[in-house]
C-alpha cells in the first residue's frame, strides 16, 4: 500500500479538487497532509519510504519561484489584456470588422474569429475572451439569423485561442516550466552544460501552428456558408451601421479599431521574435502601450483603473498562489519516489518513447476536464515532462502539443471549460445541446492539428530553429 503512495497522493489531490476547493489551498494542504503522514510513520518506525530531505528544498523553491524574471511577465501581460478589454477596443475593432465582412455570408463568423484572434493575442485567458466575445457578438449573430451551433462553436474555438496564440500568457507558464524541466532532463543525462529553451522559443513554436488554426476556422465558416447559406446569411450593411450605432465609415472604424492593437501586439511579439527584448520586457511595453490606448480612447478614469488593477492583482495572485501549492506538491510527490515510479512506469510502456507521449497527451487530455492549464502546468509537466525529454522528444514540439492538446480539452463536452463560459453569458434561447454540437468540428480541427504536428515536428520546430 505505501509504496503505491505517490499515485493516492495524485488522485486525493483530483477528487479534492472536484469538491470545488481551492486550488492553490488543495494542493499545498493535501501534500502537507501527506508529508505529516510520511513522517509521522517514519516517527514510529514504519517506512514509508519517504525522503523528508526533499522538504528542506521549499524555501529555496519559495525565493525562486518570487524572484524568477520570466513571471514577471504574468502580472504585465494580464494587465495588458485588461487594459485593451476596458479601453473598449475590441468592440470598436469587432463592429469594424463585421461592418467590412458582414454583407458577406459567414462574414460575421470570419469577423468573429479574426477579433478573437487578436483578442486571445492581448488577452492570453480563455475566459476572458471567450465571455467577452460572447456578450459582443452572440446577440449580433443570432439577430442576423446565424445558426445557434455555428455561432456558438465559433466563439467558444476562438475564445481557446488564448492558449496558443502568443503573447499567451499559457506560453509563458509553460515555457518556464519546460525551461526548467529540459534542464533537469539533461542533467539526469549526465549532461553538464545543458541547452535552455526560452518562453521566446515557445512563442515563435506556437506561431505558426496558431495561425494555421486560424485559417482552418475561417475556411470551415466560409465552407458552411456556401454550402448551407441559411445557417450564415450575409447582413445588409446599412441595417448593421444603424445597429451597431455607428455614423462614421467602416474605414475609420477601421483605423480606430484596427491599427492600435495591432500595432501594440506587432510590437509586442516583434521584439521578442527578434530577439531585441525579453518577454519581460516586451511584456512591460505592451502593459504601457495599453495604457496609452485606454488614455487616447478616453476609457479610462479613476475607478476604471482600480478595477483594472484589482483584476490584474487577483489574477496574479492566483497564479503565484498555484505555483507554490505545485511547488510543494511536486516536492513531496518526490519525496514518496514519485518521479522514479513514473519514470520506470514509461521506460517499460509499449512503443517506448511514441507510446509514453500518446499517454501523457491522453492523460493531460482527461485532466484538463478538472483542472485549469495553471494546476495542470505546474503540477503535471514538471513530473512528466523531464522524463519524456529524456527520451529524446524536442521541448519546444512539447509544449505546443500540450497548449492544443489543453486548448481541445477546454473545448469538448460535457466538461470544456470554454463550454461553460459561454453557457453563463448566452441568453437562455440558446440551449447547451446546440453550444455542444457547435464545438464539434472546430475540436476536430483542433485534433487534425495535433496529428499534422506528429508527423511534422518542423511546423513547431522551424521558425524556432531559424531565430536561434
Amino acid at each position: 500500500m505505501l509504496e503505491f503512495m505517490p499515485v493516492i497522493l495524485f488522485a486525493v489531490i483530483c477528487i479534492v479538487l472536484m469538491f470545488g476547493f481551492p486550488v492553490a489551498l488543495s494542493l499545498a494542504g493535501t501534500a502537507l497532509l501527506f508529508a505529516g503522514m510520511g513522517l509521522g510513520l517514519e516517527a514510529i518506525g514504519i517506512d514509508a519510504n519517504f525522503d523528508s530531505g526533499y522538504l528542506a528544498a521549499l524555501p529555496n523553491r519559495l525565493y525562486g519561484i518570487m524572484t524568477n524574471q520570466t513571471l514577471l511577465a504574468v502580472p504585465l501581460f494580464v494587465l495588458m489584456g485588461v487594459l485593451l478589454e476596458k479601453s473598449k477596443v475590441a468592440e470598436t475593432l469587432l463592429d469594424a470588422m463585421a461592418l467590412l465582412f458582414g454583407s458577406l455570408r459567414g462574414g460575421l463568423g470570419i469577423s468573429v474569429t479574426l477579433v478573437g484572434m487578436l483578442m486571445a493575442a492581448s488577452t492570453g485567458i480563455v475566459g476572458a475572451t471567450v465571455v467577452t466575445m460572447g456578450l459582443m457578438s452572440l446577440p449580433t449573430m443570432l439577430k442576423r439569423g446565424y445558426s445557434t451551433s455555428l455561432a456558438t462553436g465559433t466563439i467558444c474555438a476562438t475564445g481557446t485561442l488564448g492558449q496558443i496564440i502568443p503573447p499567451s500568457i499559457a506560453l509563458v507558464l509553460l515555457g518556464d516550466v519546460l525551461s526548467s524541466a529540459y534542464q533537469q532532463a539533461q542533467l539526469d543525462m549526465g549532461i553538464f552544460s545543458p541547452k535552455t529553451v526560452s518562453v521566446g522559443d515557445l512563442f515563435m513554436g506556437a506561431l505558426v501552428p496558431g495561425l494555421l488554426l486560424v485559417v482552418m476556422y475561417m475556411i470551415y465558416v466560409a465552407l458552411v456558408a456556401w454550402l448551407r447559406p441559411h445557417m450564415a446569411p450575409a447582413a445588409d450593411r446599412e441595417e448593421l451601421m444603424a445597429e451597431l450605432g455607428h455614423t462614421s465609415g467602416v474605414g475609420m472604424l477601421l483605423l480606430k479599431g484596427l491599427v492600435p492593437p495591432v500595432v501594440l501586439i506587432v510590437a509586442v511579439l516583434g521584439s521578442i521574435l527578434s530577439g531585441f527584448a525579453t518577454p519581460t520586457e516586451a511584456s512591460a511595453v505592451g502593459a504601457f502601450g495599453a495604457l496609452v490606448l485606454a488614455l487616447a480612447y478616453r476609457q479610462l478614469d479613476w475607478a476604471t483603473l482600480k478595477d483594472v488593477l484589482r483584476s490584474t492583482t487577483h489574477v496574479t495572485t492566483m497564479v503565484f498562489l498555484i505555483l507554490i501549492g505545485a511547488a510543494l506538491f511536486s516536492l513531496v510527490f518526490r519525496a514518496y519516489g514519485g518521479e522514479h515510479m513514473v519514470t520506470e512506469l514509461f521506460e517499460g510502456m509499449p512503443g517506448g518513447v511514441v507510446g509514453a507521449t500518446i499517454i501523457v497527451m491522453l492523460v493531460i487530455f482527461l485532466l484538463g476536464f478538472i483542472l485549469d492549464f495553471i494546476e495542470i502546468t505546474f503540477v503535471v509537466v514538471p513530473i512528466v515532462g523531464p522524463i519524456l525529454l529524456a527520451m529524446g522528444l524536442d521541448p519546444i514540439w512539447l509544449g505546443i502539443m500540450i497548449a492544443i492538446n489543453l486548448q481541445t480539452s477546454f473545448l469538448t463536452p460535457p466538461f470544456g471549460f470554454a463550454l461553460f463560459y459561454l453557457r453563463g453569458v448566452a441568453p437562455p434561447s440558446v440551449s447547451t445541446s446546440a453550444i455542444y454540437r457547435g464545438v464539434i468540428p472546430f475540436i476536430l480541427m483542433q485534433l487534425g492539428m495535433l496529428l499534422m504536428l506528429s508527423f511534422f515536428p518542423q511546423l513547431a520546430t522551424w521558425l524556432p530553429a531559424q531565430f536561434g
